[in-house]
């Protein structure tokens, strides 16, 4: 697979993944605006939103609702921004969805920015999963 988002939804690249089913992959973003940002990336090749089948859109909508719930549950934040970057802007070539904690006072534009985020530390991301891990299994 040489498509980066195909071989992080099929975990064939190191990722910290939250919830998969067979359709999905649901992992923290390396790079995450706020602690338990999730990209949601569909298992075969898509690259556009307007080419998902009914099937893969569906997953990906139920992915987000639980994600959403679980992001709730664990982090209270004041909401959650949920985008999909296309085209030139999609930075891994393979459709995914962003889910986004947001707290009060930050601008999203933020988000956006070029700037070189500090490093995540493994460990962190590590820990953040396995929160979010068994609160996905409380909820499910």
């Amino acid at each position: 697979m040489s498509c980066l988002g195909c071989r992080l939804a099929n975990q064939q690249a190191m990722v910290y993944a939250v919830f998969e089913d067979e359709h999905v992959c649901c992992i923290l973003d390396r790079d995450p605006y706020n602690e338990g940002h999730v990209l949601i990336l569909p298992k075969k090749h898509v690259r556009y939103l307007d080419k998902l089948d009914a099937v893969t859109a569906n997953a990906v909508m139920t992915a987000a609702q639980l994600v959403s719930k679980t992001i709730k549950a664990l982090f209270q934040p004041d909401g959650i921004t949920i985008c999909q970057n296309g085209g030139a802007f999609d930075d891994l070539g393979h459709f995914h969805l962003h889910v986004i904690p947001r707290y009060e006072g930050q601008s999203f534009a933020d988000f956006f920015l070029d700037d070189e985020a500090p490093a995540i530390d493994g460990a962190a991301l590590e820990e953040t999963k396995r929160k979010m891990v068994k609160v996905i299994e409380d909820i499910a």
